[in-house]
């Protein structure tokens, strides 16, 4: 999948996502979507993408789940 594709469906969830008042639930929604229902491969050439170019156009909701580790239960 192009890097383009994937920008733009993360930033689609993020978008949902920021309706969440709650800031931490909010990147917690877009880090659990992303990691439930995308592909391992999608995951990687995402967090790559970001990497190579980080002042891009990604969500701020997505970065935010990129960077942070995902909390314990």
């Amino acid at each position: 999948m192009s890097a383009q594709n994937l920008i733009k469906m993360a930033n689609e969830i993020a978008r949902y996502f920021a309706t969440e008042p709650d800031h931490a639930l909010a990147v917690n929604g877009v880090r659990q979507h992303i990691k439930n229902f995308w592909t391992p491969g999608m995951r990687r050439d995402l967090g790559a993408w970001q990497e190579k170019y980080p002042d891009a156009v990604l969500h701020p909701l997505v970065l935010a789940s990129l960077k942070e580790p995902e909390e314990t239960a």
